[in-house]
Parts: C-alpha cells; structure tokens; sequence
C-alpha cells in the first residue's frame, strides 16, 4: 500500500493549472503547504495533503479498499452550482450529483460515483471545498485563476483546517 493511503485523512488538491479556474485546488494545497509552520495540524503524520492534478486522484481512489486506515478525504476543487465566481460550497457525499458510474472523457473525469462508492463501502467520510468556477477555458490555456476564485483561495484553505481540526 503506498504511504499516503496509510494516513487516517488525505487531501487533494484537484484540478489542472493550465485552464483557469480549474487550477484551485492546485493553489490551495500550495497554500496549506506554506501554512505548515503557522498550523501545526498541517504537519501531523495522520495527513497527507498531495496536488491530485486531473488524473492522480482517480488512481489514489482506486486503490482504496478495507485495509485502508483512512477515515476522511477533504477535495479542493472548482464547481459549477451556478454560484456566484469564487463563492466556496462545503459539500458531502450525500450533496454530490449521481453520474452513472464512472463515464470518462479527456478533460472531465467526475469523481462523484467513486467518492459515494468509498464513503458507503469503506466508511471514509467524503468533504469537497468547492469554488465557483468562472474561467476555464479548455480547451485554450489560461495560468491563471481568476481574481474571484483567487481570492477564495484562502477561505478554503480555512474550511480545510476546520476539517482537520473536528
């Protein structure tokens, strides 16, 4: 079993930075690495926090089975609720939209069928830090995010240290 899977909670950072918005998750889990000195928690040998880019964290889920400790998966990751640029939903596994296993195409690999999949089977609990998304301009290149998104990029670091600490 690889080391990360031997934590009790993982955090990824999902998305990819070379599309806009979509690199959020990615900026978050700099920031929680930055963050390490001010909060302690961050550096506990029971969290791994990993930049899951697009694909990674299909394949981390995947191995997940009985004999894995973990106890809760925190995603970052951008959304599109139709919410206003850069507003922050905290969502559960119960909050994720159904998606008839696991349909994959180039860029959108929806992780809902598994999170809801590994929840139930497993008992792993299963929290997304979603923000709103407003550009992401696939298949164009965009390195940046949005002021929006960017300036969210604390709150959900915020709510992720919440996690950690319940």
């Amino acid at each position: 079993m690889p080391e990360y899977l031997e934590k009790e909670v993982l955090v990824l950072g999902c998305g990819n930075i070379l599309f806009g918005d979509d690199g959020f998750g990615y900026a978050v889990v700099n920031k929680l690495n930055e963050l390490k000195k001010e909060h302690p928690i961050l550096e506990s040998n029971k969290i791994q926090i990993i930049d899951a880019g697009t694909g990674a964290s299909h394949f981390i889920l995947s191995l997940i089975d009985e004999k894995t400790p973990l106890k809760k998966i925190i995603i970052a990751d951008v959304i599109d609720y139709g919410l206003t640029p850069g507003e922050l939903k905290k969502l559960y596994s119960k909050d994720l939209p159904d998606i008839d296993k696991y349909h994959i195409d180039a860029h959108d690999m929806p992780l809902a069928g598994m999170l809801k999949d590994i929840e139930d089977n497993y008992g792993v609990k299963i929290v997304v830090i979603g923000c709103q998304q407003k550009n992401v301009p696939a298949p164009d290149i965009l390195l940046e995010l949005s002021d929006e998104v960017n300036a969210a990029v604390d709150g959900a670091v915020s709510l992720i240290i919440d996690e950690l600490n319940e």
